[in-house]
């Protein structure tokens, strides 16, 4: 499948649009971040990005996960979703990045954790990408791939059919992370999450 977007602008067009309603068009998916941010195993004083974080709703469970020793980042392509954040009082709980997560300004093996929600569908190259991920969280560290509802639910609300060409299936997720540095330990894809966990190997 390809990405929803090969190019920056179409991206930051499409959240741009929507920034200053995301948070109110899913209200209820609080307790599904939280419970996501869980299974990274995350410990007081580690390190943690949310990769396309929007409008950050990660960043309260991973303060909370971290504890104030800890550092939170959340970085995003779009500014207006960056503003819609900081609108919510989420910069309280994370140093909010205006970047590219295919460039992020961070050094190598300086995180313990990445958490993504929602991102696989806009990279607009997936092992690239995924391989700029890996670079920045240090061997043995997690990436947390999450989407609070699963893949059939997400393409009946969109009106479209899963397709065999689907990144986020398990027999193409598996061996496009392994391309680019992460072993896949567990999977999960039902109505009400999808959530991917893999270890950065090396």
């Amino acid at each position: 499948m390809r990405s929803m977007s090969d190019d920056h602008t179409h991206v930051q067009e499409f959240f741009t649009a929507r920034a200053a309603h995301w948070d109110t068009r899913f209200p209820d998916d609080g307790p599904a971040y939280a419970a996501a941010v869980a299974e990274l195993g995350l410990r007081a004083g580690d390190r943690v990005l949310d990769a396309g974080c929007g409008t950050g709703r990660a960043l309260e469970p991973l303060r909370a996960a971290v504890g104030p020793s800890g550092v939170v980042l959340g970085a995003d392509l779009t500014p207006a979703m960056l503003e819609a954040a900081v609108r919510a009082g989420r910069d309280r709980d994370g140093q909010l990045l205006l970047a590219d997560v295919a460039r992020l300004p961070l050094r190598t093996e300086s995180l313990d954790a990445v958490f993504a929600a929602g991102l696989v569908a806009h990279l607009p190259d997936p092992t690239a990408n995924l391989r700029e991920l890996a670079r920045v969280v240090r061997p043995g560290g997690t990436l947390a791939l999450f989407h609070p509802i699963g893949r059939a639910a997400l393409a009946a609300r969109q009106g479209r059919q899963i397709t065999a060409e689907d990144l986020r299936a398990e027999g193409n997720l598996g061996p496009l992370l392994a391309g680019a540095g992460w072993h896949m330990s567990s999977y999960l894809d039902e109505d009400m999450r999808f959530l991917a966990l893999a270890t950065r190997v090396g």
